[in-house]
């Protein structure tokens, strides 16, 4: 499940950077830059329980679909169809991993409830 959600995140990076590139816009240029410009934090912590990990991997796929919702207004303040169109597929993908993330955090392997 993971690895999907790892390949769906990924598989933005491109679309997204030739929409920029398409509308006269720049790209993102080293990773001090990623860095300057991110949004949802590291956890750089040595060890995290599974199921914390899921829960915080939830909260990040929520933030993130906040973030797509927040850039498709200004798509359509815009009349950037094409750019709205391909976060209203991310919005969806990004909606279905949060609720895979739920589902998996909400009845831990052995637990009884």
């Amino acid at each position: 499940m993971l690895d999907e959600h790892g390949d769906q995140i990924f598989a933005m990076t491109d679309p997204i950077a030739e929409r920029a590139r398409k509308i006269g816009g720049t790209t993102l240029r080293s990773i001090g830059q990623i860095a300057r410009s991110q949004r949802i934090l590291d956890n750089d912590a040595a060890y995290v329980e599974p199921q914390d990990m899921l829960a915080e991997l939830r909260e990040d796929n929520k933030q993130l679909t906040g973030i797509m919702r927040q850039v498709h207004g200004i798509c359509d303040g815009y009349g950037d169809v094409a750019t709205a169109s391909l976060l209203e597929v991310w919005i969806d993908e990004t909606e279905r991993r949060t609720w895979f993330l739920f589902e998996a955090t909400r009845n831990p392997l052995g637990s009884n409830d």
